[in-house]
């Protein structure tokens, strides 16, 4: 029986993506650490989100390493995925304003609670004595 003959990386480009990894989560935490808000912050953990996960299909799964129609199969799907949801994203802000706009919704409308919908005093659900 003949040896299978396969492709051998070197394991230093393994261990320099590891600590990259290190880095990048550090990087995440320090977002939280240093309190950075509104779309700054969402902005931050999303880059070092998919900065980790390209590496981590790159190198730990060797993606880099395929043909291009494997890559492709294999990223093609999640990648119109995420195009669908961003339509749908921008449709509904845009159904939202029409509504605002045009059918004189409040935007400043608090949902009411369960209690105050279906006008229960005190507001502890089903806690009446017999």
């Amino acid at each position: 029986m003949a040896e299978a003959e396969g492709q051998q990386h070197p394991l230093g480009i393994y261990y320099k993506i590891w600590i990259l990894l290190f880095v990048l989560s550090a990087f995440s935490y320090a977002v939280d650490y240093f309190d950075v808000q509104g779309a700054l912050r969402w902005t931050l953990v999303i880059i070092f989100m998919f900065l980790k996960a390209g590496f981590i299909v790159a190198i730990f799964m060797h993606a880099v390493w395929e043909r291009l129609a494997l890559i492709l199969t294999i990223l093609g799907p999640p990648s119109v995925l995420l195009l669908l949801i961003a339509f749908m994203a921008v449709e509904g802000n845009y159904t939202e304003e029409l509504r605002f706009d045009y059918m004189g919704h409040d935007r400043d409308a608090v949902a009411l609670t369960p209690a105050e919908l279906h006008g229960e005093e005190g507001g502890h659900g089903g806690e009446e004595a017999h």
